[in-house]
């Protein structure tokens, strides 16, 4: 999300005022956000503090392009070297380069080297750094630098819940929320906000606060990811309609956003338009092959029966983890579940194993117990299975999963359960697996 670069961390007491009175209170006990989300926050962690520091001005805001011309001009300006950054990882996050994570911290290294002490923009631009690479330990240590630095920058504050988050560091995670909403509810603020909500079930709360969010939002890509957050909660509520339109009113503005043809795929498959899904899942992966989007693609061409198409996805996945593994990065969900269901599922138990340690988070736990289950360890699958939807989450993935293994255990009253609510309305599971839950309910049976 990206918050006005231009925005002081301190508020003068007027607009205090007016900003509590649209504040978001989170009084959720245990909170968390989307499943596998990490908000990356390119916006302004590296305004002026409050504390008087000297700085080289406000962060300047323009593309990669303006502001390596302005350093040009101003090469102790550090921070536009720390602005530049936060732009290298936009890209990253849109061109799937990892080499522009190295341009990102090489950028961030030069605005530390000029400005040692106190420069927040930096450290929270090094826990944004962190999480893109899936380093969350690393980001939860940089970001509590930034808000110690600086505790009056909400930005900082956005990257430490998303570090809290992943870390399975719920209830800490919801506190940096509401530190974040009480500084500035804007509209990355709002989005994280919402995720606590989304996360427990509550997706009408939680649809709220991300149109709060939309309305509050700066740019176009805010507005896209709020429409694609938007669909993907009217999908958890079966709603696939409302989806559609969620996403198609987000492509107008954003054509080329891979994340709402992904959206606007799924929406399209669970109506049964199995052509236009697939349509749009090919486009987003020429626009940027992030393996979630070859994962989707290369599972629609199998309900379809493509095996050629089939094959050539497949191919590209094993090629990026081959990769993502010489690079030493962690396995993410997307390579456990290929490996897990269409490749060796020792190895999917392997490459959930290492991710745990790294991430022990809901999407991870899922993962595990699903690789688990596929690897015949159903006793073991199924803690880790419980695990991914203790909170209430209405991932009907999840429920799928966890179904399969339940009836594995011979409980096929909770397996019908977990059925039943993953394939509510017009369910948000891949078509794939939407036939396998469906055969899963017919061979259980309905309720007597």
């Amino acid at each position: 999300m990206h918050p006005d670069p231009h925005t002081p961390p301190r508020t003068p007491p007027h607009h205090r005022r007016r900003l509590r009175a649209i504040a978001v209170t989170l009084v959720l006990g245990t909170a968390m956000f989307a499943a596998g989300a990490v908000l990356i926050d390119p916006g302004s962690p590296g305004t002026a503090t409050h504390s008087g520091q000297a700085t080289a001005g406000a962060r300047p805001a323009g593309t990669a392009s303006a502001l390596t011309a302005r350093l040009q001009r101003l090469p102790g300006d550090w921070n536009t070297w720390s602005a530049l950054a936060m732009a290298y990882i936009e890209q990253a996050r849109g061109s799937a380069d990892p080499a522009t994570y190295t341009k990102a911290e090489q950028a961030l290294r030069r605005s530390l080297d000029l400005q040692p002490r106190g420069n927040t923009g930096a450290e929270a631009g090094m826990a944004a750094l962190a999480a893109a690479r899936h380093d969350f330990t690393g980001a939860l240590t940089w970001a509590t630098q930034a808000v110690t630095s600086d505790p009056y920058n909400a930005a900082a504050y956005g990257v430490l819940a998303d570090a809290h988050t992943q870390l399975g560091h719920y209830q800490d995670a919801e506190a940096a929320v509401q530190k974040m909403n009480d500084l500035r509810p804007d509209a990355a603020s709002l989005a994280r906000a919402s995720y606590t909500f989304e996360l427990r079930g509550d997706t009408t709360r939680a649809a709220d606060l991300m149109r709060r969010s939309l309305t509050a939002a700066t740019t176009d890509s805010a507005r896209a990811f709020a429409h694609t957050c938007l669909a993907t909660l009217a999908l958890e509520d079966g709603d696939a309609q409302r989806a559609l339109k969620e996403a198609e009113q987000g492509l107008r503005a954003s054509p080329a956003d891979a994340a709402l043809l992904d959206a606007r795929a799924r929406a399209r498959a669970a109506l049964g338009r199995n052509g236009q899904a697939l349509a749009d899942w090919q486009r987003a992966v020429d626009i940027v092959p992030l393996p979630h989007l070859v994962l989707a693609l290369g599972e629609m061409h199998q309900a379809l029966g493509h095996r050629p198409q089939v094959d050539s996805q497949y191919a590209l996945l094993k090629a990026q983890d081959t990769v993502r593994a010489s690079a030493g990065s962690p396995p993410d969900t997307d390579a456990i579940l290929f490996e897990a269901d269409h490749g060796s599922p020792a190895r999917a138990v392997e490459l959930a194993e290492q991710a745990l340690r790294k991430r022990p988070f809901l999407a991870v736990q899922d993962a595990y117990g699903w690789a688990l289950h596929r690897a015949g360890r159903d006793d073991e699958a199924l803690a880790h299975a419980d695990q991914a939807l203790v909170l209430g989450t209405r991932q009907a993935l999840w429920r799928y999963h966890r179904a399969a293994i339940h009836h594995a255990l011979g409980d096929d009253t909770a397996a019908r359960t977990d059925l039943e609510a993953a394939l509510e309305g017009a369910p948000a599971l891949h078509p794939l697996h939407a036939r396998q839950a469906r055969a899963l309910l017919q061979r259980i049976g309905t309720r007597p």
